[in-house]
């Protein structure tokens, strides 16, 4: 009887073996190896003098903004014309904090333009995040990763707003690197040509932070910040942001399509958000300046320059001249402190880039607002186009656009269409998402499109102005054209959109595949802080892709999960914490946190034996791999690492850093 025993138990784990031998349904392939280039190409660069030591010894962290799109008939969960090798990932690399997201036409999506200086940064962290660690945070955004506590303004970290402010006086180093597969990739602005400009004085080399925000064939393209000037002693910028695009590597420059004003043309922004091809050429979308922003009380959009620290203050007394006169005489543009400070209203844009990098038609899609809101002058009107697919053979375009309300003007996701030669547009807003007004208090703060696939559907998210559960949930819809319903991702979808959660839907295909991040942990884990990020991916249509079936929503660390390889395996050496794009073959394009060696078990928050480093990575589904091969890892064994709100480390920073580091498709 024992060794009938043996026989059946030895057969029973063969069998369990053999189901488990090809477990996931996707492998990921690191790009770059894992940072290696990346790392050097950023590190090589020369940083300021005060933070070079921090700068040599702290890894270089990797943010995914989109993927390449596959071919017609690509299908990699079938295995059929899998070509997974030439779905090029777009991105950006960073040392230390962004300060300002450059992915944001307003940081942080306020349209106050407040959130300049180091109040500005905790108030909104307090007052939108909701978060008992924001002290520490806005520390951190403004003075820099590893800034020196004990002397804050003289001790700069790595990166930060300040660093940015400094710069008149200071010079500056590039803090952020566009990457094409992580290669870095040359701007249009990192080119003197780029800047006709009078007397702005001599270029200094390597001072752009660029991100690339998507690949589209041999186009790629992003924004880019003005690189900065030696003028007679001090370092202007000629604009904040600009759109670029890169035709075979060659680069070109998205310029302001407002007629007429010179102070917009020179120093107002572009942003290349999002591009499709169409038998024209490359359409782009984004968002482009048309106004300035400044009142005649510009108060409430400059920084406090005690916090800038170099000895410069604004001219209290006189402000509102000042800051006209940068608008109204070009000669003060760059050798004025102020200048560098002026803000603008934003509206969506597109360019039509033919096969040479011409722009052959440009403009904005209009929302009619005036620039600064009659009632609240401390309010702009914003509009961006994030995203644009071709529906039906008509180019759509999601984003958000100002509206007026009764409280102000707000901005709220809206979709955008052409006429026949796109010389006009029509401006719609996505239904469900209204923004209301209920005892003195918005439901939401702002409501925005991310993406929209040949379906017409399109996702996006919804900043609650109400807390609930101690913070204030950034929430996540998905509408549908066809039906003309909206309806959240939430706990009626599945449990891991849980009440009270943070996410952003980030993309979705034209197989209704929808990716994006999610807060892993619950209220009962954590409270008042940040939680860890966790990549999702949603299957919103009616048909399954590959083992994923209609309706399933899958944390990507389970669908990458193998037991079979154990701890040291690829697959346990990355948690990932964002999903940010899908082609229509499945593939994935993500945002990972990496342990060399493999996490010290499969769980869903496994710790790490060595220093974790942020990395890029595209995930490849196993070509047939059926739902048997989904083995959803366990939950943590031991108590949740305990958090104070004294110092968070770099890749907590950075996780908090994709509530404003969205991608723009």
């Amino acid at each position: 009887m024992p060794h009938k025993m043996l026989k059946l138990s030895t057969l029973a784990i063969l069998v369990a073996g053999a189901s488990q031998a090809s477990a996931a349904v996707y492998d990921i392939v690191p790009v770059d190896k894992g940072n290696e280039e990346i790392s050097k190409t950023v590190k090589d660069q020369d940083y300021f003098l005060e933070a070079q030591a921090n700068a040599n010894k702290t890894p270089v962290s990797v943010f995914t903004t989109g993927i390449k799109p596959s071919a017609e008939g690509d299908n990699c969960f079938t295995g059929n014309n899998c070509n997974a090798g030439s779905y090029d990932v777009a991105g950006t690399a960073r040392r230390g904090t962004q300060g300002a997201p450059l992915s944001d036409a307003v940081a942080f999506n306020q349209n106050r333009q407040f959130v300049n200086d180091l109040s500005g940064l905790y108030n909104y962290c307090l007052d939108d995040l909701g978060y008992n660690t924001c002290k520490v945070w806005a520390r951190s955004e403004y003075f820099g990763y590893g800034y020196n506590v004990d002397d804050e303004q003289s001790g700069q970290g790595l990166g930060g707003l300040q660093h940015i402010q400094q710069t008149w006086k200071n010079n500056y180093h590039s803090n952020a690197v566009a990457l094409d597969n992580g290669a870095a990739v040359t701007t249009k602005a990192d080119d003197a040509s780029a800047y006709p400009e009078q007397g702005i004085g001599t270029l200094q080399d390597k001072t752009t932070d660029a991100t690339l925000e998507g690949i589209v064939g041999n186009y790629s393209f992003g924004t880019s910040s003005s690189a900065v000037f030696n003028n007679n002693g001090v370092y202007p910028r000629a604009f904040a942001k600009r759109g670029f695009v890169n035709i075979d590597g060659t680069p070109a420059a998205l310029l302001n399509p407002v007629s007429g004003d010179a102070f917009v043309k020179n120093m107002g922004q572009t942003m290349a958000n999002g591009a499709v091809k169409t038998t024209d050429g490359l359409l782009i979308v984004g968002s482009s300046s048309f106004a300035p922003s400044f009142t005649s009380d510009p108060a409430s959009r400059r920084p406090n320059t005690d916090d800038i620290n170099i000895g410069l203050n604004f001219n209290d007394s006189d402000d509102y001249k000042v800051f006209k006169d940068c608008a109204t005489n070009p000669s003060n543009l760059y050798s004025t402190f102020e200048c560098q400070f002026s803000t603008f209203a934003n509206e969506a844009a597109f360019w039509l880039v033919d096969a040479s990098g011409n722009v052959v038609k440009s403009g904005v899609m209009g929302s009619n607002l005036a620039a600064v809101d009659k009632d609240h002058d401390d309010v702009s009107a914003q509009a961006s186009a994030n995203a644009v697919a071709m529906v039906n053979n008509v180019p759509v375009a999601v984003g958000y656009a100002s509206r007026d309300t009764d409280d102000s003007y707000v901005m709220q996701a809206a979709y955008f269409k052409p006429n026949t030669d796109l010389t006009t547009w029509t401006q719609t807003f996505i239904p469900g998402l209204t923004i209301t007004i209920d005892d003195g208090r918005r439901n939401y703060q702002y409501t925005m499109a991310n993406d929209v696939n040949a379906n017409f559907k399109v996702v996006g998210i919804a900043k609650s102005h109400k807390a609930e559960n101690r913070s204030y949930p950034q929430k996540m819809f998905i509408y549908d054209n066809a039906t003309g319903q909206t309806k959240f991702l939430d706990s009626s979808v599945s449990s891991i959109f849980f009440r009270g959660a943070n996410g952003d839907a980030e993309a979705i295909n034209d197989h209704d595949q929808v990716v994006g991040w999610v807060d892993s942990e619950t209220k009962n884990q954590i409270d008042g802080s940040e939680r860890r990020h966790r990549a999702f991916t949603y299957i919103a249509g009616s048909a399954a892709q590959g083992p994923l079936k209609a309706g399933s929503v899958w944390m990507l660390d389970d669908l990458t999960n193998d037991p079979e390889l154990g701890n040291a395996s690829v697959a346990n050496s990355y948690r990932i914490i964002s999903a940010t794009d899908v082609n229509n073959a499945g593939v994935i394009s993500a945002t990972a946190n990496y342990c060399a060696g493999g996490y010290q078990n499969l769980t869903k928050e496994a710790q790490c034996s060595v220093t974790e480093k942020q990395v890029a990575i595209k995930l490849v589904p196993k070509a047939n791999a059926t739902d048997k091969d989904i083995i959803v890892r366990k939950a943590e064994e031991d108590e949740p690492v305990k958090r104070s709100g004294g110092s968070l480390g770099i890749l907590a920073l950075t996780a908090l850093g994709f509530i404003g580091f969205r991608r723009r498709k």
